[in-house]
């Protein structure tokens, strides 16, 4: 049954209320959802990611493939991580006691992992003590330390059995032990550490080597240094050391100076190895601190903390009197003291933010201080704890700002913020005492009034804000209780509400150590997520990429180990074991209010996918393999993903595709969260590392270390394995299935986008988990001499590869095909074979080696066969043709670089035919709908899409050309036959000249005939027998006058003379006349005359009438070229032409043939050139009597003006050789040429200018001379002389009658000359003569003499006549 539609509209603009066709269901039942859905104003989360977008403005559609999309959007995804708050942002000005204590051990940030019991032989010696003991944590070690009078041991707290290292040296107490790093030079490279051990009497430098051990532990070795120096009397309790530069700073329990520790490699003049510097007190008392206890009357004030912050330069010191002391370090041992607050200067600070409190006063003490350094806040200095668990957040200022340097050291130093202590936990909440500090809480009540960590004995900080407070209640005894919080990362970085500033939101928990704390200490690397305080402390976004902080504490009975739980694993166990009042549902529900959609689908997938982490039964740390966690956990991230929505606003926009308005849904965001944390560390890196041997060789290394790329490898492939089993569920992958879910055309649209959005991220999950495969099969081989095997712009794009445009651009596609090959080639080379190592490439990187690239890399290895057998015996010719078929296989797929080295070797092997073969298929296959002959046709347009396909197939025939110039200097010097047969050298040009002339690529037909007239080989054109030549030449035609000159060559040399004839007219004709197309006038008419020829010629195939047309035409344009080029003559000599003006004339005339209309009117006429106002009139069929008449009138009149001024010849004699010209050029034209009107004229001109001078009869002379007729001059004549036209009346008509005499006697000498039959014509007109001479015999107009020779010439006619 047919259904009817509501007709399509292109998007945008389609009315999205249209309710869409409702399709059949199909396929399996979709899986009823985990949880009830209830309305979504319980889920109102904070604000996802990308959110923003509804409203924001849209840019123009780009053009992405999938994988570039899913690039942008990690881009997008890893930037929006970056932005996390600094730590000055959510901890200003102000008050705050925001705490999250969950009272479920699911939701708690810490959890103890383990506890490390005191081995037995430690207590054998404590027992033994005599005088003191004190116990500590090197956690970076791993090991813990005891000193137990004089002696000192170390011991791996987490070996079951461990061996004691001790130092026993020495007879003195110990009073304070510490670990340092080393001044760099000083010590041999494998001392990692110095030990500090300080006595009553003396400071001992111990070297400390630390190296890792195959169980995973850590392996200690001591080293005696022979360093130490006396501090008899001094009491020394506390030593810091700085971890970037190496000093060691020191105190004692007398007074507040510090000193500082020098040491060096070796003894110098008037200084030891190891000596010490008071940098607080000078003088004598500094020289001899022991001198003062005996005097020593005033306060016992001593320092009992140092910290150093080596990001800022700074020492700070906290004294038995709550006074913070802030020195500034500076270089060459320089230490000057900045800032002094007292307890009173600063809980002056706090009075301003808080007007009362128990909390807080005077005899309140500080018994803890930690530096916060400016990676993590830019404002912030340090952070102070009181004894009643109140934590005072401090910033330092100078001239230069908040941050300290070497050249310039803080002033003053002011309290920030005070974060109050958690409600008790076994008391209710007290009621809350209003805040003064609106600045920073402006709805809810701080608690200022909580003693719930009184008295705290000892406190800690560890970047990004895991604070550790240890209280003794005296209701435990000597037990301690360990309050641990932290930042709530996913809060802080989405809040609820944007418009208020960002809460120092804390989640804790307590711990009952049930043993009293000794010692602190950080077991992982420091924390930072990001170098700058913007997205430090984003403990969310390297969840997966580096390990999560694990503290030691020690305490008297063993060390315990506290993990930070992350993100994931708290909605592991939440699922797990956090079943609260609400149920399951309840839980997921308060994690999307919490953080969001986005965090929690992201959160979900990766516990789905196995990322979630818990403490075993057995205390270890391992996977979450619950099926029920894992089942949960997909069911959230399909069921609580959301879904996508369609800006309705933006739509209206009609250049904006709808699908491009549409906001993935929270599913796609925490997809792309996910795998952004996955690759986060690699991401931005470069893939490789250059490096030098002490000789100077090149060494690669890799960036990122193998192991940690294998680990993403593996993360990435569970999530696609998990993507691919789930797609059928997941809204954007279950494919057309969904479409019958939806009812509207919007809904339709969003659904592309995400399917758009998912299958972006899909494929860029391939592309990732390939793209590592390579690098780890790249550095299965010697990276350095692939590397260097590379040409130099791939070498230097192989330095700059990062793993972004690895994965995900075309270069880094294309860069890593490169190296492939490298890797296959390198192994041909040395003997391995190709099909292994093609065959092991496809399986672990098939993108980067595919099938074609197989094929490839099995006829490189025919082509090193073949040279190894040589390129002329039978086997390697063999080997050639099987390289170049399977090179023709795969034309298609063969990179430029790979042409161009297959057909070097083959011309290295003279196997030039299969060279030209091979060049000639890659082009063919590079176009195969022959794109570039439509774009050749169409005149090669700049901006069009056809003219890289051209671009390429002209690279390729580039090579034909090179093998060509080969194939010429390899035989020119060799005999084309000898002993009558052809050498080898004549058969391997004919084999590389046959594929080239028998090949019907017209593209590279045209190529090579432009190759030949770049060549200077003209001649071969004409030697070419191919259907594409002609054409070739007529589009060649308006480039160049020589092409048009190789057409018509080439007609005529084929006997096609009426083509070559119209060729050359057409070059006659053509206007065009540029620097390159230029044809001169002369050369025109040389055309003309040419087709002239050729037209006359009989072709066969070509009919008469044709002929006689294009004849005709011919010679009417040459009639007027000739008229052209007798002005161009005339012009050059006249002298009435300025020089510019000549110049402009002549340029205009010596080039395309111009009209007659135009000629005249422009030039003859103007100029006063009359003969040629003839020849125009005779050309144009003009028969104006009286403009030819007027014209040879002043001809006349020119002529003789002309020849008087010159002097020579006479006049008449120039006007006669002007007649004589102009009547054989006019042909004796009726019109243009009028005998009657002529004769008279000259006769007149003769009468009048010339009477008397040269011969009488030259008028008549000058008529005969042209052969005009006798029977045509006579008449004339005889009428001037019966009609007494003037000036010839009177006796002036025997000018007249002399002519008519000489003229009959002429005509009578050429008829007995000639021996015509009948004299003048007939007796009718001897006849007429005879009565003629008669009348002027009769007459006085002859002299004697002239009737004389009348009489005489009438009787001879007479005779004649009878």
């Amino acid at each position: 049954m047919a259904f009817t539609q509501t007709p399509q509209r292109p998007l945008p603009g389609t009315y999205f209320m249209t309710p869409a066709l409702t399709r059949p269901q199909a396929g399996p039942a979709i899986q009823p959802p985990l949880f009830r859905s209830n309305s979504g104003s319980s889920l109102h989360g904070p604000l996802d990611i990308g959110q923003t977008a509804l409203t924001a403005p849209v840019a123009p559609a780009e053009v992405l493939q999938p994988i570039e999309r899913a690039a942008r959007t990690i881009n997008e995804t890893l930037v929006q991580e970056e932005r996390y708050p600094e730590l000055d942002n959510y901890i200003g000005q102000g008050i705050s006691s925001d705490y999250d204590i969950p009272l479920s051990s699911a939701w708690a940030p810490f959890q103890k992992t383990k506890i490390y019991d005191i081995p037995d032989r430690i207590f054998e010696q404590y027992n033994e003590a005599q005088v003191s003991t004190m116990m500590g944590l090197f956690a970076e070690l791993g090991h813990a330390w005891i000193s137990i009078d004089n002696a000192l041991y170390l011991w791996d707290y987490s070996h079951p059995n461990p061996e004691l290292i001790g130092f026993e040296e020495q007879p003195n107490s110990i009073t304070a032990v510490k670990l340092v790093a080393p001044r760099q030079g000083v010590f041999v490279s494998n001392i990692n550490y110095i030990l500090i051990i300080a006595t009553t009497t003396d400071i001992f430098l111990i070297g400390l080597s630390c190296q890792p051990n195959p169980a995973g532990g850590k392996f200690v070795v001591l080293y005696q240094t022979r360093m130490s120096l006396s501090i008899k009397g001094m009491d020394v309790n506390v030593i810091e050391g700085s971890m970037a530069s190496g000093r060691i700073f020191f105190s004692g329990r007398h007074d507040h100076d510090v000193y500082e520790i020098t040491y060096q490699q070796e003894e110098k003049w008037f200084q030891n190895r190891c000596g010490k510097i008071n940098h607080t007190s000078k003088g004598f008392s500094a020289l001899t601190p022991g001198l003062g206890l005996l005097s020593r009357q005033t306060s016992q004030e001593y320092v009992v903390q140092m910290a150093i912050d080596d990001t800022r330069n700074l020492l700070y010191t906290l004294s038995s009197k709550s006074t913070i002391r802030t020195f500034h370090l500076k270089p060459n041992n320089g230490l000057d003291l900045a800032i002094t607050q007292t307890i009173s200067y600063t809980f002056s600070n706090v009075r301003h933010m808080v007007s009362r409190t128990d909390l807080i006063d005077i005899n309140t003490p500080i018994v803890s201080i930690s530096p916060i350094s400016d990676n993590e806040a830019s404002k912030l200095h340090l952070m102070a704890t009181t004894s009643t668990g109140c934590r005072l957040f401090l910033s330092a200022t100078s001239s230069f700002g908040w941050t300290a340097s070497e050249s310039g050291a803080p002033t003053s130093m002011q309290v920030q913020h005070v974060k109050f202590p958690p409600p008790d936990p076994l008391k209710q909440p007290s009621q809350k005492s209003p805040s003064q500090s609106a600045l920073y809480q402006a709805n809810e009540a701080v608690d200022t009034s909580s003693k719930s960590l009184i008295p705290t004995r000892m406190a800690i900080r560890y970047a990004p804000g895991y604070c550790l407070c240890f209280t003794n209640k005296e209701s435990r005894g000597a037990v301690d209780t360990l309050f641990i919080s932290s930042p709530d990362s996913g809060r802080i970085a989405r809040p609820q509400d944007q418009s208020q500033i960002t809460r120092y939101r804390e989640h804790g928990t307590w711990m009952f150590l049930e043993s009293r704390a000794e010692d602190i200490g950080l077991i992982t690397p420091r924390f930072a997520a990001a170098p700058t305080p913007v997205g430090f402390g984003n403990e969310l976004a390297i969840q997966f990429d580096k390990p999560a902080t694990e503290i030691a504490i020690l305490t008297n009975t063993g060390v315990h180990i506290i993990r930070r739980k992350r993100l994931v694993d708290i909605f592991a166990a939440t699922i797990r074991f956090g079943r609260g009042d609400d149920g399951l549902e309840g839980e997921v529900k308060k994690f999307v209010r919490l953080y969001g959609r986005g965090e929690t689908t992201a959160t979900a997938l990766a516990v789905a996918c196995g990322q979630g982490l818990d403490v075993t039964s057995d205390s270890r740390v391992a996977k979450v393999t619950d099926p029920e966690v894992l089942e949960i956990s997909r069911k959230v991230f399909i069921e609580f993903g959301g879904k996508p929505i369609l800006n309705e606003n933006s739509v209206l926009d009609q250049s904006i595709p709808a699908i491009d308005n549409v906001r993935p849904s929270p599913r796609h965001e925490g997809t792309a969260l996910y795998i952004s944390r996955l690759v986060r560390s690699i991401w931005k890196a470069a893939v490789i590392r250059e490096g030098s041997t002490p000789m100077g060789g090149l060494t690669i290394s890799p960036t990122v270390p193998l192991e940690k790329l294998r680990n993403i490898q593996r993360d990435l492939t569970k999530l696609q394995e998990f993507l691919d089993t789930n797609k059928s569920f997941i809204d954007g992958l279950a494919g057309p299935e969904s479409l019958s879910r939806i009812t509207t055309k919007q809904e339709e649209v969003a659904l592309q986008a995400e399917h758009r959005a998912l299958k972006s991220l899909v494929c860029l999950i391939d592309g990732i988990i390939e793209g590592i495969s390579f690098v780890l099969v790249l550095f299965d081989y010697r990276v350095d001499e692939i590397i260097l095997s590379l040409q130099d712009t791939f070498r230097q794009q192989a330095r700059e590869l990062t793993y972004e445009r690895l994965f995900a651009t075309k270069n880094g596609k294309e860069l890593a095909k490169e190296l492939v090959k490298a890797i296959v080639n390198r192994s041909i080379a040395n003997g391995s074979n190709v099909d292994t190592i093609a065959e092991a490439l496809r399986r672990r990187c098939g993108s980067f080696c595919s099938a074609d690239d197989a094929i490839i890399f099995k006829a490189q290895e025919q082509l090193k066969k073949a040279s190894e057998a040589g390129g002329t015996s039978d086997l390697g010719r063999n080997l050639l043709r099987e390289s170049l078929r399977l090179f023709e296989q795969v034309a298609s797929s063969l990179k430029m670089e790979a042409l161009k080295s297959a057909v070097d070797q083959f011309i290295t092997m003279q196997f030039y035919a299969g060279a030209i073969q091979l060049a000639l298929t890659v082009a063919r296959e590079s176009d195969r709908g022959n794109q570039a002959l439509t774009y050749i046709a169409a005149g090669m347009p700049e901006q069009d899409d056809r003219r890289h396909l051209l671009e390429t197939r002209t690279n390729c025939y580039k090579m034909i050309f090179d093998i060509l110039t080969a194939v010429d200097l390899a035989t020119s010097q060799s005999p084309e036959k000898i002993d009558g047969l052809y050498t080898r050298s004549a058969r391997l040009r004919s084999e590389a000249y046959g594929v080239v002339h028998t090949s019907e690529d017209e593209v590279f037909q045209n190529s090579l005939y432009d190759w030949y007239i770049n060549k200077g080989w003209n001649d071969r054109l004409l030697e070419v027998e191919s259907p594409y030549i002609i054409g070739y030449l007529k589009r060649k035609f308006t480039e160049s006058p020589a092409f048009a000159d190789l057409l018509w060559n080439y007609y005529a040399q084929r006997e096609q003379y009426y083509e070559a004839s119209k060729v050359q007219l057409e070059l006659a004709k053509t206007e065009i006349h540029n620097d390159r197309f230029r044809i001169q006038l002369e050369k025109r008419i040389e055309y003309l005359s040419r087709a002239k020829a050729n037209a006359s010629t009989l072709t066969q195939g070509i009919g008469r009438q044709s002929r006689q047309t294009l004849l005709h035409e011919i010679s009417e344009l040459l009639e007027v070229a000739n008229i052209q080029d007798d002005l161009l003559q005339r012009l050059k000599g006249d002298p009435r032409l300025t020089p510019e003006k000549k110049e402009e004339v002549l340029t205009e005339l010596n080039g395309p043939i111009i009209g007659l209309t135009e000629l005249f009117n422009e030039y003859a006429d103007k100029a006063s050139y009359f003969d040629i106002c003839l020849l125009i009139y005779q050309a144009a069929d003009h028969r104006n009597p009286s403009h030819i008449k007027a014209s040879w009138q002043n001809l006349i009149l020119e002529v003789h003006k002309e020849t008087v001024e010159k002097g020579e010849p006479q006049p008449y004699e120039a006007v006669a050789e002007t007649i004589r010209s102009m009547g054989n050029r006019l042909g004796l034209s009726e019109s243009t040429f009028p005998i009657d009107t002529l004769v008279r004229m000259l006769k007149t001109y003769s009468f009048e200018y010339q009477r008397n001078v040269g011969p009488q009869t030259w008028v008549m002379d000058t008529f005969l001379d042209l052969h005009v007729p006798y029977e045509t001059i006579l008449p004339v004549l005889d009428g001037m002389l019966y009609h007494d036209e003037a000036p010839f009346t009177g006796n002036n008509r025997k000018f007249i009658a002399n002519d008519i005499v000489y003229l009959i006697r002429r005509w009578y000498e050429h008829g007995v000359r000639s021996g015509m039959g009948r004299l003048f014509g007939g007796e009718s007109n001897a006849a007429s003569i005879t009565q003629l001479l008669g009348v002027l015999i009769q007459t006085q107009y002859l002299d004697s003499a002239e009737k004389e020779e009348a009489r005489i010439l009438m009787q001879r006619i007479d005779m004649v006549i009878r």
